[in-house]
């Protein structure tokens, strides 16, 4: 099944994500070599593809686990959850109806 990891940023968490961040894309490649990974991506702090120094207010993922257990244990070993870039995170059974 797909579940959607819905993480919130700890303020000024730009300098930890790019510190952290070969190491969290690494994770989410791996996903997509599976064929796992539905879509991944950060949410910025402001209206723009490039917020510059404003960075990132939190990341959706959607990805197929095999259980909802198997998705909350993925996200608690992300690099960026262990180095303290997410606040929190939430994850949620998900399902793709469109398109």
């Amino acid at each position: 099944m797909w579940y959607a990891i819905l993480s919130k940023d700890v303020p000024n968490s730009l300098a930890l994500r790019l510190k952290e961040r070969g190491a969290h894309r690494k994770r989410l490649n791996a996903l997509k070599n599976e064929g796992r990974l539905f879509l991944a991506g950060p949410f910025p702090s402001t209206d723009s593809e490039d917020p510059g120094e404003e960075g990132f207010s939190g990341s959706l993922i959607v990805a197929e686990f095999n259980s909802l257990q198997d998705a909350v244990d993925w996200a608690d070993k992300d690099p960026y959850n262990l180095a303290g870039v997410y606040e929190n995170f939430e994850v949620k059974p998900f399902i793709k109806v469109l398109p």
